[in-house]
């Protein structure tokens, strides 16, 4: 059992966030950041069995700003 999965996440071109786990194939997306553990918590559940369930999320924020020169 993994204690942790890790999800980098970072704010979508078309506003709201986006969220991609490390090492396995999961992807989720939210409108809000008060929304996001939520929605973590609720594609992990669906795409771990119990037993093979990580006990711990960890969220990298990737935060991109651009600026002029």
């Amino acid at each position: 059992m993994n204690k942790e999965i890790i999800f980098i996440v970072s704010e979508s071109l078309d506003g709201g966030y986006e969220a991609q786990a490390v090492g396995c194939s999961i992807y989720t997306q939210c409108d809000e950041y008060t929304e996001l553990p939520m929605v973590l918590r609720d594609a992990v559940k669906c795409h771990f069995e119990q037993n093979t369930m990580p006990s711990m999320i960890r969220i990298h924020f990737i935060n991109d700003k651009i600026i002029a020169v």
